[in-house]
């Protein structure tokens, strides 16, 4: 058998349920509930601390900041109204002269600097060197021009292999070139 609710009208309708109408305002109060649980999560998930961390850089986060940071440093912290705490005198602190660098930009910063202290290194290691160097010739040439000065006959290999001895030419050129190796490498530094 079927029932046609359409002859009926709207006074039958509430004859035939009469519990309707207070169930359908439980349900649209339990709606509204709902809803405004609904809505009242996200805003829930928005109490978020806000602060300045050692390196200068803001922080988010859904948990209480560090114990090292300092009140003032503290921006933002969750409360009935997602409290503000304005920093201490803003126009009074002072600027930093460089700016505050992020992990990454330090690591590239420690690795140029180690970068330039080892090319500092190798560069005074290498002068080190040189004067090392100098210093050797420097004994070798003074030695060699006290024996040359010393008026001993001096030899010296040719092109064949062959032992020839110094003329008094070949003396005087010797003399020059160990006078002037003299005069390069025996100086002082400066």
């Amino acid at each position: 058998m079927r029932r046609s609710y359409a002859r009926r009208g709207r006074a039958s309708a509430a004859v035939a349920r009469p519990g309707a109408r207070r169930y359908t305002g439980a349900m649209n109060l339990l709606r509204a509930t709902l809803l405004g649980v609904a809505l009242a999560l996200p805003a829930a998930s928005f109490a978020q601390w806000q602060w300045i961390d050692k390196d200068g850089r803001k922080v988010f986060s859904d948990q209480s900041p560090p114990a090292d940071i300092p009140a003032k440093n503290i921006l933002k912290q969750p409360g009935p109204r997602g409290r503000s705490v304005a920093p201490a005198e803003p126009a009074a602190a002072p600027k930093p002269a460089a700016p505050k660098l992020s992990g990454k930009e330090k690591e590239l910063e420690d690795k140029k600097k180690q970068a330039e202290a080892a090319e500092a290194e190798k560069k005074k290691e290498q002068e080190e060197q040189v004067a090392r160097d100098r210093a050797e010739n420097c004994t070798r040439a003074k030695s060699a021009k006290a024996t040359l000065d010393s008026g001993v006959r001096l030899t010296r290999t040719n092109d064949k292999g062959e032992r020839e001895f110094l003329d008094d030419t070949q003396r005087a050129a010797e003399a020059k070139r160990l006078d002037a190796v003299i005069a390069r490498d025996c100086k002082a530094p400066g």
